[in-house]
């Protein structure tokens, strides 16, 4: 608050430097609102901390809670005649594959013509195709004008169409050398141009050159011995959940194996979540008695109502999951300070000699819930809209909102003190100055009526 420069000249005190040690004195009302305020937004902070490493575990539980996760494979292939991709849907298996023939697009030229900017005359170009499962339902026909008809407006129209088919100029050194090169857009004899035609004025100027036809044809390969068809060298459904792209002729051995290392990986990375949950819990509710400092969090209810149901669905035996029924049957140990430990040697094992065992486990079987599951529900009624910490945080941000209203009233309550001081050290100010002036006036009287007196002696 702005103070007055002049309050205190008349009296000679120092009211303003008073004045502001009153509203100092005042303001410190404000600063147990303040400090509360700051104490609640740092518990606000540590929540989302929480919730964040209960999310990262929840998101480690979902990789385990569906029997599919635990099918991940790998892929081997020796040969240079494809590349493989591996899809959700592989299965383990073995694939001997010889690619015969790599498909390929139609391709026919026009005869040259000396100038690929000179005007052909206007007219209708007709394509049909191999087949009506092919583009444009078999047929298309591009309309050309008197002024886009040189070679280079011709081969635009076309592909501006998107009829399927690719128009292109190639140069061939000649006295004549400029041609126009028609593709099918797509590989495959179901793709292919069975015919060009030209009409108007440009049947006349424009003809195909026979010779330089290229003929369409078809991706042929065996997988296993099975002859397999494709009008792409991109093969999609010859091995179920594999994709092949043919890149040339040869023989190749494809082996599609159980990716062991993945599964473990998803198990260990479960583990690595709680133990860093763990940690985030620990650090926000911890004690230190040399230094007397305390997490943000301790003593806290939610966090203790967490750590528990965590802790207890951990350590629920499922009766009805199988060959296993807890975690330590799987080689992890939940220790006293809270954290698990995994036994990698013994996890190794297990998916590879009882991978069936260890999927129910986990995901569950028909209507009945594995440990991700179960996990996942908890973890959902923590982490939801209006779960746990939802709540906890909710009610924190209403705790704030009151005491910024409380601190408003108070600066307000603050602000009129003052303000009544001012008025009142003003007041002050005024009547000393009078008082000093009647002062100054009665010593000028006094001073005078001693000279008289003295001068009539």
């Amino acid at each position: 608050m702005a103070t007055i420069s002049s309050l205190g000249i008349g009296s000679g005190l120092d009211l303003n430097g008073l004045l502001d040690d009153l509203e100092s004195a005042e303001r410190q009302q404000l600063t147990p609102i303040v400090a509360q305020q700051q104490s609640y937004q740092a518990k606000i902070s540590a929540f989302g901390q929480l919730e964040s490493a209960l999310d990262s575990l929840r998101q480690a539980a979902l990789e385990l809670s569906e029997a599919d996760g635990f099918t991940d494979v790998k892929s081997s292939l020796s040969g240079e005649a494809l590349s493989a991709t591996v899809g959700d849907e592989a299965v383990v298996g073995s694939y001997e594959i010889e690619v015969t023939q790599r498909a390929r697009n139609y391709s026919i030229a026009t005869e040259g013509v000396a100038d690929k900017e000179a005007l052909l005359g206007a007219g209708t170009i007709q394509f049909t195709f191999a087949s009506d499962s092919g583009p444009s339902g078999g047929a298309a026909e591009v309309e050309v004008t008197a002024e886009d008809s040189s070679l280079e407006g011709i081969r635009d129209a076309i592909n501006a169409a998107d009829i399927g088919v690719v128009a292109s100029i190639i140069n061939d050194g000649s006295d004549q050398p400029y041609r126009l090169v028609l593709s099918s857009a797509e590989t495959g004899t179901e793709a292919a141009i069975a015919s060009v035609a030209f009409s108007g004025d440009l049947q006349s100027s424009l003809n195909t050159d026979g010779t330089t036809e290229v003929e369409a044809q078809d991706a042929k390969l065996k997988v296993n011995g099975i002859d397999i068809t494709s009008q792409s060298n991109r093969v999609e459904d010859a091995i179920q959940g594999i994709t092949l792209d043919l890149e040339d002729t040869g023989s190749v051995s494809l082996e599609i194996t159980r990716d062991t290392a993945a599964i473990e990986g998803k198990i260990s990375g479960f583990v690595s979540a709680y133990n860093n949950l763990q940690d985030t819990i620990s650090s926000l509710t911890s004690y230190d008695q040399e230094t007397g400092s305390a997490g943000v969090l301790i003593g806290n209810v939610t966090v203790q109502s967490v750590e528990s149901r965590l802790r207890n669905t951990l350590t629920d035996v499922l009766t009805s999951s199988g060959t296993f029924n807890s975690l330590s049957d799987l080689g992890i140990t939940l220790e006293v300070d809270g954290t698990l430990t995994l036994d990698e040697e013994a996890l190794g094992d297990l998916v590879a000699e009882q991978l069936s065992d260890l999927t129910q486990f986990f995901a569950g079987v028909a209507d009945e819930d594995g440990l991700a599951d179960r996990l996942d529900t908890v973890l959902g009624a923590m982490l939801d809209e209006d779960g746990t910490l939802d709540s906890a945080t909710s009610g924190l941000e209403s705790s704030i909102e009151r005491l910024q209203e409380r601190y408003e009233d108070t600066e307000a309550r603050i602000d009129s003190t003052i303000e009544r001081y001012r008025t009142q050290f003003t007041q002050l100010d005024l009547l000393i100055t009078q008082m000093n002036t009647t002062s100054t006036y009665l010593t000028q009287q006094f001073e005078a009526l001693s000279a008289q007196l003295g001068q009539s002696d």
